[in-house]
């Protein structure tokens, strides 16, 4: 690894680390998916070791696998349908604490989340952190029985949509609800909570990626190599 991947998960593990230490006994906490949250379930485990107990609900298949390897309790929303606490990444973060997610492709599950909590905490480096939402793709989880007239009415969003194609099998990326990712790429994002809105209104759109609706609870741990940087909402109660 070299020095500048090195300072990238240095930052990264000091954000998860952060959060994970924002966590009380006893609470429920929701558990995102990405690899600064992966730092997080690393602490919360020793953490969990020592005699802390918490019940976590996991986003995605590969984040419950990776907490019960770490000896983290799992339950569901079923059983916990409000969330003391959501902990997760994001791809870009701007100034109003409105977010891009989905790298991880669990962006649906993650929103459903976010929602049930009472505090919503995002763990991020620093490249993360931008002016103005829209250098990354914003990902959309589509039904595959409407996926074709879903580009077609994205286009017309302005954007260029693409169906994420799979790394290590052929064809698209199937996401943990068995539909397909597109990404959507625009030349620039003026209103975000009006492009959100537009995004859910197409048939056939489980969810986007784009997260403007929790900022009044919405915590952000920006990890540095030097210190982390915390940023919350002034109406966040903590």
């Amino acid at each position: 690894m070299d020095k500048k991947a090195e300072a990238l998960a240095a930052a990264k593990r000091a954000a998860g680390y952060k959060a994970a230490d924002m966590i009380t006994d006893g609470m429920v906490v929701g558990l995102g998916t990405g690899s600064t949250v992966y730092y997080m379930i690393e602490r919360l485990s020793t953490r969990v070791k020592k005699g802390l107990e918490v019940s976590g609900i996991p986003t995605s298949f590969q984040t419950a696998l990776r907490a019960r390897e770490a000896g983290i309790s799992l339950t569901t929303m079923d059983d916990h349908p409000v969330i003391d606490i959501a902990i997760d990444g994001a791809d870009e973060v701007d100034p109003k604490l409105r977010l891009i997610k989905g790298r991880g492709a669990a962006h649906l599950r993650e929103k459903c989340m976010a929602a049930a909590s009472k505090r919503f905490v995002v763990v991020v480096d620093e490249q993360k952190i931008v002016k103005n939402l829209g250098t990354a793709a914003v990902p959309v989880e589509v039904l595959p029985f409407a996926v074709m007239p879903v580009l077609n009415d994205l286009r017309g969003l302005g954007c260029e949509p693409i169906i994420r194609e799979a790394m290590k099998k052929d064809g698209p990326v199937i996401t943990d609800n068995g539909n397909f990712i597109v990404d959507c790429k625009f030349s620039a994002i003026k209103n975000p909570e009006k492009l959100e809105a537009a995004i859910a209104a197409i048939p056939g759109v489980v969810e986007s990626g784009l997260f403007c609706g929790f900022t009044k609870k919405t915590t952000v741990i920006v990890g540095g190599i030097k210190k982390c940087t915390v940023i919350t909402s002034p109406d966040v109660v903590t």
